[in-house]
């Protein structure tokens, strides 16, 4: 089904490749995955794990218009570490009202975040939609950057419930090793998002930890971040597919971490490609529908 025309893309007589641009700027496409960097207005943290270059506020807007993308999500990057200046420029100069939402970035084990989380959140009332979790390694890190803290702490059990009582979603960027963590957390919060990033990281730990990722899918609040394949480098065809079948079309959303149109448009065309076996609505919740449903109703 995936690979038919529309009756009006029939008539149009349009290529398949033209088909999937086509949907690449389709009404209500919105990009989950944009980080936006601009050191020259807001300098990165001292302890920036990385210092990238700048990806700043007009440059995205130029892609928005282009691209015609319907809303972002901007994820609060690492180099700003929990300084949430640059996201709040971009709130204050988005292309028209409610057209960003966005990620915060504050230590799950320090005792004040969650009077930070709130406090931010007020400051911009239904902007904040999620608070992003790092854990890349096994080892638990107590000091240095916002990443890495120990998942079984109590501290951490406090700050998903601080993110529960907010109603907001956690997002976790993780690797395959902390499904299981992730799971004793989210199951006891049944009611809170849980946003998985990037796949859950296939290729960075065992087939074995990978499957324990899957299964998180059996919670019916954990969201599958459908982004960075490139990273990936097995069967994308097929974990594609896999992935579809387990999280199902509504939970699953389309994030790029394209900075031009260019590169926007080949990810397009390539999306269509992988996702050709999936209905016409099916494609359309995962590139933007459910975004739309899940945090901009």
């Amino acid at each position: 089904m995936g690979n038919t025309f529309t009756r009006r893309e029939a008539l149009l007589g349009l290529t398949a490749s033209a088909g999937a641009l086509l949907a690449a700027a389709a009404p209500g496409t919105i990009e989950t995955h944009v980080h936006l960097f601009d050191p020259a207005r807001v300098p990165y943290a001292p302890d920036a794990p990385y210092k990238p270059a700048a990806y700043t506020l007009e440059d995205h807007l130029k892609l928005v218009e282009a691209a015609g993308l319907e809303h972002s999500m901007i994820v609060h990057p690492e180099p700003y570490q929990d300084d949430h200046r640059y996201l709040e420029y971009c709130f204050a100069h988005e292309p028209r009202p409610g057209y960003f939402k966005g990620t915060c970035l504050f230590d799950p084990l320090r005792e004040d975040t969650p009077r930070r989380m709130r406090a931010l959140a007020e400051r911009w009332p239904k902007r904040i939609v999620a608070l992003r979790i790092h854990e890349m390694s096994m080892t638990p890190e107590s000091g240095g950057p916002i990443r890495n803290r120990d998942m079984k702490d109590a501290r951490m059990l406090a700050c998903w419930q601080a993110v529960a009582a907010m109603g907001m979603a956690v997002q976790m960027h993780f690797i395959p090793g902390q499904a299981a963590n992730i799971r004793a957390l989210a199951a006891r919060f049944p009611e809170t998002a849980v946003i998985l990033d990037h796949m859950g990281r296939p290729g960075q730990g065992t087939e074995k930890e990978y499957e324990e990722v899957l299964k998180l899918a059996e919670l019916p609040r954990v969201i599958l971040k459908y982004s960075n394949w490139g990273e990936y480098k097995g069967d994308l065809s097929r974990l594609t597919r896999r992935l579809y079948e387990t999280f199902g079309a509504e939970r699953m959303i389309w994030g790029t971490l394209g900075n031009t149109l260019a590169d926007y448009r080949k990810q397009a065309e390539r999306f269509e490609e992988l996702l050709a076996f999936a209905p016409v609505a099916a494609r359309a919740s995962i590139r933007g529908g459910n975004a739309q449903r899940l945090f901009f109703n």
